[in-house]
């Protein structure tokens, strides 16, 4: 009799009573092992290998399910099978196109690089976003270069994003961009608490003295007498009545002619005294003067061109005038710190910022309109008191002289907002023109 089993029958392993049962069949593995969502082999059976370690930095969030599900939610239809890696590769497999390498940021970002911009805590990259990134619509991270690339230079700290480095946001002299009128002001104001006790004295020297000598002149020259009725009863001028006033604003002209290289020390020398104690240097009153001294001249002659300019466009119906004031209004400060093209310079500064330059003239302006009302209601003081022509008695004369000289140093103040609204309101364009500051403006004068 054969030794061998039945033709068509398989020999049978006999069972073994004490091995456990085999474990249920995983619910999510694929039919192929070519599936990517396949579940992990058996690591019982023949040719199975270890499960892929989770790379640092990387994993659903906390309290969530292995395969990224929130805490609560079922998983989802095709899932990835329980102990396949975090983004839902098999145990072993490469990690899918687009993952982030090891030891990256869960955004992407390299390692000690920061996170994008505008990126809030726990961001990041959405599904399908690639590394490295390109800068092109579906990349990772617009907001970050291309590898090797400069990376873009982050706000200062207490800046406005797109300043660029070398402005100094807390500069005493310069308003950085985006700071308004609130910043001008700011400076303006900065500016006359470090430096009134040099300004005063030499708004006072170089401005009303000029103004308060040509006051008293004005007393004996301007015409006093009154208009007369003819006999058709219409008005007549009295006689000499032209000449007199040709005389007086002859007079009033020559004197301004004469007293201009003053008025022009002191506005340069005003300047001086800004910049220097902007920037911390010590500024001295006589080291103000003589610089004043020195640049005198210069702003003497561009005073007059823009002074011509600005008569001629009076001429022509008043507008035009008062447009041409507000546009050559930063020659001075250009002529001092530039030294070439005043004129035009402050006309293409005016044009470029047309709204923030004329805002700040405009400011400029009404503090000289509050010394003209000032010396006007002066003027009236002084007919009340002292009648229309007081130099008819020694006494009036005194007395209308006094007045012209207490109205000339209420001015005073006056010339000194011009002279620091302006200043400031210059180192402003610069400021929207690239990097300066209250050092590089003081330098700058020479």
């Amino acid at each position: 009799m054969s030794e061998l089993p039945p033709s068509g029958a398989e020999p049978v392993p006999p069972v073994d009573p004490t091995r456990p049962p085999s474990p249920p069949a995983d619910p999510w593995a694929g039919p192929a092992p070519t599936d990517p969502w396949a579940g992990p082999a058996p690591t019982d059976r023949p040719g199975s290998y270890p499960a892929d370690p989770p790379q640092p930095g990387y994993g659903p969030p906390p309290g969530s399910a292995p395969q990224g599900t929130p805490a609560g939610w079922p998983a989802p239809q095709g899932g990835p099978p329980s102990g396949s890696g975090p983004q839902g590769t098999p145990p072993g497999w490469p990690a899918p196109q687009g993952t982030p390498p090891s030891g990256f940021a869960p955004d992407g970002t390299p390692p000690g690089w920061p996170a994008p911009q505008g990126a809030s805590p726990g961001w990041s990259a959405p599904p399908g976003w690639h590394w490295p990134a390109t800068g092109a619509p579906g990349s990772a991270y617009p907001g970050h270069p291309m590898p090797g690339a400069a990376y873009p230079a982050l706000p200062m700290p207490g800046g406005h994003p797109g300043w660029y480095p070398g402005l100094d946001p807390q500069d005493p002299l310069v308003t950085p961009p985006h700071a308004g009128v609130g910043g001008w002001f700011a400076r303006c104001a900065g500016a006359v608490r470090r430096g009134w006790r040099h300004l005063v004295p030499i708004m006072l020297l170089t401005q009303a003295v000029p103004a308060a000598v040509i006051s008293v002149v004005s007393l004996f020259l301007v015409p006093t007498d009154e208009m007369a009725t003819g006999p058709d009863g219409a008005p007549v001028l009295p006689d000499g009545y032209l000449e007199q006033t040709l005389a007086f604003y002859g007079v009033v002209l020559l004197a301004a002619l004469v007293f201009g290289p003053l008025q022009a020390v002191g506005w340069a020398a005003g300047t001086w005294v800004v910049a220097r104690q902007a920037a911390g240097a010590p500024a001295g009153l006589g080291d103000a003067l003589r610089y004043g001294v020195r640049r005198a001249l210069g702003l003497w002659g561009w005073t007059i061109v823009a002074s011509l300019l600005i008569t001629f466009g009076l001429c022509f119906c008043l507008l035009p005038g008062v447009y041409a004031g507000f546009a050559v209004a930063l020659f001075g400060p250009v002529y001092l710190f530039e030294r070439q093209d005043p004129i035009g310079r402050s006309w293409r500064l005016f044009h470029r910022s047309f709204g923030m330059v004329l805002g700040r003239v405009a400011l400029v302006a009404c503090a000289l309109l509050a010394a003209t009302v000032l010396d006007v209601v002066v003027g009236a003081v002084s007919g009340a008191v002292f009648g229309a022509d007081p130099t008819t008695a020694p006494g009036t004369t005194v007395g209308a002289a006094a007045l012209a000289v207490v109205g000339a140093a209420l001015a005073a103040p006056a010339y000194l907002a011009q002279l620091v609204g302006l200043v400031v309101a210059y180192a402003e364009q610069r400021a929207q023109e690239g990097p300066v500051n209250a050092a590089r403006l003081a330098a700058e004068l020479g």
